[in-house]
């Protein structure tokens, strides 16, 4: 089996569609460890990666007016116990275009590897970016995943971000994103992390609001069980009238699990508005009643719960 095939086949596992590498109007990158496997750019998106001698290094261009039709799938993987994977990415989305990213990170036999993400997103006027990235990790927990973006949406933009990691272990994770929303433009950042075991969760969120009427919302929800760490931190600045933000922050422990939230809200324009709420505890005694009460056991009730949350 080649490399490919077997980054597919695992690739498919975690729920991604193995079909896109043959669909002629899907863009797509797959990268294994520093080697890029596949890479498709159409009509109105340009894919432009190569190998370096630390990593690989992707510029994703969307041009001016182009709306994707089709979800922009990447894949990156490392398929050995060991390994590091450096990946830097220039992602332009030109005024009036709009994409949806899906990226899927996968390591599933991994005992000591690094993963690093460096990402610049540079979303023109009226343009929107929606991006998806969902990670499996394995059960063996030897993983250490540091994605860093840095984000400009200017006016009349749109960003939305999903990141899961539900699925394995996560081992170290040092989620950091910051983004700059312009003049009308809106911001949505969400994070769903199950931990287990040691595994050691640390995610900041920083969305600044420097546009007239910017909206923003970061909404994290976490869970952690046995003995994983959690630190949970989600900073909003309103910095021009209008500008309207909220930090949601819910995380969940168990057993000797530790959590952490640190909700930052700074207003320095006296027209513009940011709330946080922020949650840290055990599952809610009512609902592990009422699952029960149809028949569950405790357990059983409280996978449930987390779950529910995690969605």
């Amino acid at each position: 089996m080649s490399e490919l095939d077997e980054l597919m086949r695992a690739f498919g596992e975690a729920g991604g569609d193995k079909g896109v590498l043959a669909d002629a109007g899907t863009a797509h990158l797959v990268a294994s460890g520093h080697k890029i496997l596949s890479a498709r750019d159409i009509p109105g998106l340009e894919v432009k990666a190569k190998e370096t001698m630390s990593g690989i290094s992707a510029r994703v261009t969307v041009k001016a007016g182009v709306k994707v039709k089709n979800p922009v799938h990447m894949c990156f993987g490392v398929l050995h116990k060991k390994g590091t994977q450096k990946i830097k990415m220039d992602v332009r989305l030109e005024p009036g275009s709009s994409a949806h990213f899906i990226a899927h990170c996968i390591f599933p036999k991994a005992e000591k590897v690094r993963h690093l993400m460096d990402a610049v997103v540079d979303i023109g006027e009226g343009a929107e970016m929606r991006y998806s990235e969902t990670h499996f990790h394995g059960l063996f927990g030897g993983i250490e995943v540091i994605p860093k973006s840095r984000v400009t949406v200017h006016r009349n933009g749109r960003f939305f971000s999903d990141f899961t990691l539900t699925s394995g272990r996560v081992g170290k994770l040092a989620l950091d994103y910051t983004v700059e929303a312009g003049e009308d433009s809106v911001v949505e950042l969400a994070a769903r992390v199950f931990g287990h075991a040691v595994d050691d969760v640390r995610i900041r969120d920083r969305v600044v609001l420097s546009g007239r009427n910017a909206r923003g919302l970061i909404k994290t929800r976490v869970a952690i069980e046995d003995r994983a760490t959690a630190e949970v931190t989600g900073i909003t600045e309103g910095n021009a009238a209008g500008a309207r933000g909220h930090v949601d922050c819910m995380e969940i422990v168990k057993d000797g699990a530790v959590a952490k939230a640190v909700p930052i809200v700074q207003v320095n324009n006296p027209l513009a508005k940011v709330t946080h709420e922020a949650a840290i505890g055990s599952v809610d005694k009512r609902q592990m009643e009422t699952l029960m009460a149809h028949g569950l056991s405790p357990e059983e009730a409280v996978d449930v719960i987390v779950k529910g949350i995690l969605r």
